[in-house]
């Protein structure tokens, strides 16, 4: 009898884990979709990061721009990279999670810029910082910010 209740118990959680990666991928794949869609809309808006304006660019002034975003890992995700952290190699569900954050900042950022009017974005920067470290049994949560110089006509 206990081992009926043992494999029940098994079967449960490998379910649960399946169900959880089959819900993460679809919201992942529903996030990327909506990036690409947003980054096609501001493919006009120049983003660079060096530090100077060319002279002929015309720049009637400039407003600092930025955008942020806080995205927090799935449980399916957070387990398999910890089963990544004990064999070693490169952990993709989190380079997943950077990347989504970095490129969702930038679109913050660029919808920032183009209520101002700005054609340039010059002196493009990246911070990212760890919320929730994931100690215990809470979930990691990364923050990104994207900041820079809007050149405005």
């Amino acid at each position: 009898m206990e081992a009926v209740f043992n494999f029940f118990g098994l079967s449960l959680v490998v379910f649960l884990l399946v169900l959880g990666y089959g819900f993460g991928r679809l919201a992942e794949a529903r996030h990327y979709r909506s990036i690409r869609r947003r980054e096609e809309a501001f493919s006009d808006l120049i983003i660079v990061c060096c530090k100077t304006v060319p002279e002929s660019l015309p720049a009637g002034g400039s407003q600092m721009v930025r955008g942020s975003v806080v995205v927090s890992i799935d449980y399916f995700k957070h387990f398999v990279a910890g089963l990544r952290m004990i064999f070693g190699g490169r952990v993709h569900t989190y380079e997943s999670l950077l990347d989504r954050g970095r490129r969702e900042a930038l679109l913050r950022m660029q919808a920032e810029a183009r209520k101002l009017g700005a054609t340039v974005i010059f002196n493009t920067r990246f911070e990212t910082s760890s919320i929730s470290k994931g100690g215990g049994r809470s979930i990691g949560c990364i923050e990104v910010l994207a900041y820079g110089t809007a050149i405005l006509p």
